[in-house]
């Protein structure tokens, strides 16, 4: 490894996120429902005490587990999300005035942080018009149908979580994990990336790579990964 090559490796969560972390900061957070989670990163997120931070992500967690641990501890303002079904303490902050909340549809939540990587400052989408969404947004008409503008999403930092990783940043997902977690690594001025599997450089196959090194700034291999299901559902005997 070269010497430019260990400035990216950190020795865990609390160390990559070292002289990055301010209150009202913007961060990314990668994964779906419960999958493919930034686990580590999101405790340390929690130890640090770093406050009055939105949170770009999909959903935020469950009650005890995920970005749900950081509603107990108050120190998210606002939540920019698609889902938020799973979570009551969410609920009762949010009913309650206490946590602001932009909601997205699905689609348009992960096109708006694709378009903030690409450098695509707006698009627009057929999806919300002529709904509680598109209200104060621009709209247009293209085809004979009517279309609503979403500015791109950028972020002060990005948290993702990846199976493998090397040394110099490149990262490689599996399955759901692959939902939100490359594209939020372009999107934002830093991204920290925790791997399952940490490995020296030249071991990935550069095919199979879904997120160049150039995209990731720092980088650890994660512990103790729960991989909890959000809602476990069994078919009756």
């Amino acid at each position: 490894m070269t010497a430019t090559t260990h400035r990216k490796v950190f020795a865990d969560a609390t160390a990559a996120l070292a002289g990055v972390l301010r209150d009202g900061m913007t961060i990314m957070s990668g994964g779906f429902g419960l999958c493919g989670i930034p686990e580590n990163l999101i405790l340390a997120l929690r130890e640090s005490g770093v406050k009055d931070i939105t949170v770009i992500s999909n959903n935020c967690g469950v009650d005890d587990f995920g970005l749900g641990i950081l509603l107990q501890t108050r120190q998210i303002r606002k939540m920019i999300s698609s889902y938020v079904g799973e979570n009551a303490e969410f609920e009762r902050q949010f009913l309650a005035g206490e946590l602001e909340l932009e909601f997205n549809p699905q689609g348009t939540l992960a096109e708006r942080i694709r378009a903030g990587g690409a450098g695509i400052p707006a698009f627009y989408t057929r999806t919300g018009f002529g709904t509680l969404i598109a209200e104060g947004k621009e709209t247009r008409e293209f085809d004979g149908h009517g279309y609503v503008m979403e500015t791109a999403l950028k972020a002060d930092l990005a948290i993702v979580k990846a199976w493998k990783g090397d040394a110099d940043g490149n990262l490689i997902y599996r399955k759901t994990a692959r939902n939100f977690n490359p594209m939020m690594a372009t999107a934002a001025a830093l991204t920290v990336a925790e791997v399952e599997v940490l490995v020296p450089i030249g071991e990935l196959d550069p095919d199979q790579i879904h997120t160049p090194g150039i995209y990731v700034q720092r980088i650890f291999e994660g512990k103790d990964h729960e991989k909890r299901i959000e809602r476990r559902t069994v078919r009756e005997s």
